[in-house]
């Protein structure tokens, strides 16, 4: 029997904020410790993906490689065949964005052991413009064999997820993103690869998030708790899918709902209508960006403006029960 106090914080209202890049951070530091073969390599933006103390405590096993993220990838998968263990860090627009050639071909054909890290993912990067934004890199990454896909809740998932995937055997793609968000998870919560969590037991209605909407998806259910019965499942690992757990669920409840900062085409929504389709077809809507870039703004106000608040979530998930 799952302990589901494990996953969730006391109080989710007033959860502190800290940014999924220091949990990044933190976690890269400890696989270093753990595993002297770790390494870091990153495209000019030591600062935005919280390698500056990596930098400090291991100089002899960091390459900064300057804005050529298609060179950086093929770098890495050199060493990795020596034995290494790169993370290649870079935004997700580039990293995966611009290097997915040699991500498909160098790494992961050969199953390379190379940990990609794709920051500032969604609308993370809402003020720098459209082109800074990525809503894609879940789609391009779960299509190629051989890479795991993975995307964290909160900073403390992402601090234990960077540890995981140092200790995993074979290539793996984890966005992360930049603004302070709800720490939901605490320092106790297990995180195992290809084993969703489920945060919030119910019978009425599933919903399925990634990233940070699995704390948009809690507050939702528990806003709506006197009038519905929501289940809430943290879906961190998009690749391989936690088909048990899924199935489990929408059993129980009958509906589903799944919600991402990223397109609906191709990402959690995607994954899990495929596996719904050929193991328990049940009415489902997917929350997340619909066929559309974003624009300029605020990461909070853009969440909003497209309707991936919790007062959306909410809105939605009665409208599919009514």
């Amino acid at each position: 029997m799952i302990n589901y106090n494990l996953h969730l914080i006391e109080d989710i209202y007033n959860a502190e904020k800290i940014p999924m890049r220091d949990g990044y951070g933190n976690g890269i530091l400890e696989a270093a410790k753990r595993d002297g073969e770790v390494v870091a390599l990153v495209a000019d933006l030591t600062d935005s993906l919280k390698l500056e103390a990596f930098k400090k405590e291991y100089p002899g096993r960091f390459w900064e490689m300057g804005i050529q993220e298609q060179n950086m990838m093929g770098v890495a998968a050199g060493m990795a065949a020596s034995g290494k263990v790169p993370f290649v860090n870079s935004f997700a627009c580039f990293n995966p964005g611009r290097n997915w050639e040699q991500l498909r071909v160098a790494v992961c054909l050969s199953r390379n052991n190379v940990k990609v890290i794709g920051g500032h993912s969604g609308f993370g990067n809402g003020v720098d413009g459209t082109n800074q934004q990525s809503f894609e890199d879940l789609a391009i990454t779960r299509v190629i064999p051989n890479l795991v896909v993975v995307a964290p809740v909160d900073s403390e998932q992402a601090r234990k997820a960077t540890i995981a995937i140092a200790e995993y055997i074979g290539p793996v793609y984890m966005r992360i993103t930049k603004p302070a968000r709800p720490v939901v998870t605490s320092r106790i919560t297990p995180f195992e690869i290809g084993k969703a969590q489920v945060m919030r037991e119910g019978k009425d209605i599933t919903l399925a998030a990634c990233g940070a909407m699995v704390y948009e998806a809690l507050e939702a259910a528990e806003n709506l708790k006197d009038r519905v019965d929501v289940e809430v499942i943290n879906v961190h690992t998009i690749k391989p899918m936690d088909v048990q757990t899924l199935v489990r669920s929408v059993k129980k409840t009958g509906r589903i709902i799944t919600a991402e900062e990223h397109s609906i085409i191709g990402g959690l929504g995607g994954a899990v209508a495929e596996v719904l389709g050929e193991h328990m077809p049940v009415p489902m809507l997917r929350m997340g960006m619909k066929d559309r870039f974003g624009e300029s703004g605020d990461p909070g106000d853009l969440l909003e403006k497209y309707g991936l608040s919790s007062e959306e979530m909410e809105k939605n998930i009665l409208k599919m029960l009514d």
